[in-house]
């Protein structure tokens, strides 16, 4: 993949907000001087074509599924081709959806099959793209929004038992990621403007653009009750000697299904309102080489994640280990400074810390 242009997903549970997205994706970044190429929607061109992913004949279909993956493959790499020709303009690829969608709605067992079918490995097809950005659907915190009218092959409907499958179906797409170096999923909220910003600041981030500096809501926390249906992963993080006003960081994190992802991250203030934030994702080899360049000063956070949504809102609840055994921290992204943010039962909020240095990580890694 060439490093000149970047392969973005934007994916997300029902009547999420893709549509509109893409359009301000397109006017926003081609005002920037950007090339945009947007990869439409397989399975919606698929199903209007005459396949029908409810039907009882087995090999129609596998065959369909088979043929979503492919076509999705072969339109990917010929718009990334597109845009290798371009030579005076910085290019951007933007796929509505992506391969990994697909395994949302069927087993493990024929998804595997699908991937071997078409010469792939799970790992190859995830490096594809270098973000992936998850939409929450509006079933799930915004139900006065949801509806079917904007797509006729859809299937949850907006009564109850349709809103429920939506958000089950969000949940799946979500964890269908899961392992992506650049996942990052976008709540719903009160402000449907404030989710469409947050969709081009994350791209901005991707291209290495500047952004405002925006503190994240976090808090705190006692967890008294289970935490259901939460993504769980163990982080190891790393602080490295860089130069004055920029921050570099080797971060491992694992997930219970061993998948395993490493990544290289350099944030950099450029001036009393704006950063840019880099990652890269880094081989194992390259992770234990850059390890020798830990500050000395620093320690190596340890933190168990559980990620989980929560009437529409994405929350990251880190639990501390080693030196910092028993910090509890939930953050939230994307909210804005007067918006509620809906709890879950099982959380005791002890303080709001947002902004409060001393519990930034890099703080907490001070020897």
């Amino acid at each position: 993949m060439s490093a000149n242009i970047k392969k973005i997903v934007l994916t997300g549970g029902p009547c999420a907000g893709k549509t509109t997205a893409l359009v301000r994706i397109i006017d926003r970044f081609s005002n920037l001087g950007y090339k945009v190429f947007t990869v439409p929607e397989v399975p919606t061109m698929v199903s209007q074509g005459g396949w029908n992913y409810m039907t009882s004949n087995h090999d129609f279909y596998y065959e369909g599924e088979r043929m979503i993956l492919d076509m999705q493959l072969r339109l990917e790499d010929w718009f990334f081709h597109l845009a290798e020709t371009i030579t005076d303009q910085p290019c951007v690829v933007v796929c509505d959806r992506g391969a990994f969608d697909i395994s949302a709605y069927i087993s493990p067992e024929m998804w595997q099959e699908l991937v071997e079918s078409v010469g792939e490995t799970q790992q190859s097809l995830r490096e594809r793209y270098d973000a992936v950005l998850h939409l929450v659907s509006a079933a799930d915190g915004a139900e006065q929004f949801y509806t079917t009218a904007t797509n006729a092959q859809r299937y949850e409907q907006a009564d109850e038992a349709g809103l429920q499958l939506a958000r089950d179906l969000d949940k799946k797409v979500i964890n269908a990621w899961r392992g992506h170096s650049h996942l990052r999923v976008i709540n719903n909220g009160e402000d449907f403007e404030r989710k469409m910003q947050r969709v081009l600041r994350e791209i901005s981030e991707v291209l290495g653009l500047p952004n405002t500096i925006e503190e994240e809501r976090k808090y705190l926390v006692k967890v008294t009750g289970p935490v259901e249906g939460a993504i769980e992963s163990e982080i190891s993080q790393t602080y490295l000697v860089a130069e004055p006003g920029c921050e570099v960081r080797v971060r491992r994190r694992c997930w219970e299904d061993g998948k395993q992802v490493n990544v290289h991250t350099t944030r950099k203030k450029i001036s009393a309102t704006e950063e840019v934030f880099v990652e890269r994702q880094v081989e194992n080899s390259l992770y234990e080489s850059l390890l020798q360049q830990a500050d000395p000063y620093r320690k190596t956070i340890t933190k168990s994640r559980q990620s989980f949504i929560y009437k529409g809102q994405f929350f990251e609840l880190d639990t501390y280990h080693g030196a910092l055994d028993g910090l509890v921290l939930l953050e939230t992204k994307g909210m804005a400074s007067h918006q509620e943010v809906k709890f879950p039962p099982f959380i005791q909020v002890v303080e709001d810390i947002t902004g409060k240095t001393d519990y930034y990580n890099y703080t907490l890694s001070l020897k």
